[in-house]
């Protein structure tokens, strides 16, 4: 699969901030926010604008419903903090979506240096990640919204205190095994702290 990196141009505000600017005139990206060709065609343009068309959709369905046991204000919130991500671009994790992250300002200091080890995320550091997917024939679907909290130290030990929240993208909060659909995975980062990264070509520099 061919890794998607979208431009720079937008790269010092964070995507968020032109996701009201209008779609290229040659946009692979229809009315319902679908690749006209297959996704391992997709240009970096393309890959944009499916995001500009989404943007609005995320954002309202994230925040439809109650969100029970996940804070209101981390799905009302999230588009104000730091933008760690210029980009956003598809890792190979959380099954092959597209992800864009946010950090709080408790966090955000320590988690944009990305550093590689010998650190702990600051107590109350939240990470947001919005995310969608494109299909190989190009078929663009909403996807989650991850969050991760930090935790104070001893609350889950079994998580390196952190506690994982995910919201769909109608807005109901997603009740899943968070050891075997979070944690496993995250083990895999204990040395920066159980935290992915954003890909190094999208991560926002201060």
């Amino acid at each position: 699969m061919k890794r998607i990196i979208l431009s720079a141009a937008v790269a010092f505000t964070g995507l968020f901030a032109v996701a009201n600017a209008p779609q290229a005139a040659n946009s692979h990206v229809d009315a319902n926010c679908n690749l006209t060709i297959p996704r391992d065609n997709m240009t970096n343009r393309d890959a944009h604008d499916v995001y500009l068309c989404l943007a609005d959709t995320l954002s309202r369905g994230y925040l439809t419903g109650d969100k029970r046991w996940i804070p209101r204000e981390f799905v009302q919130d999230f588009r104000t903090w730091t933008p760690a991500s210029t980009l956003p671009a598809d890792p190979g994790t959380h099954s092959g979506r597209f992800l864009f992250t946010y950090v709080n300002q408790v966090g955000a200091a320590q988690y944009t240096k990305y550093q590689e080890s010998n650190f702990t995320m600051p107590v109350g550091s939240v990470i947001a990640k919005e995310s969608f997917s494109v299909t190989k024939k190009g078929k663009a679907k909403p996807g989650p919204l991850f969050i991760m909290q930090k935790a104070a130290a001893g609350a889950s030990p079994k998580t390196n205190d952190w506690y994982y929240m995910m919201v769909s993208p109608k807005g109901k909060p997603l009740s899943v095994n968070v050891f075997r659909a979070c944690n496993d995975c995250h083990e895999g980062f204990a040395d920066s702290d159980y935290m992915g990264y954003p890909e190094e070509e999208v991560r926002r520099r201060f």
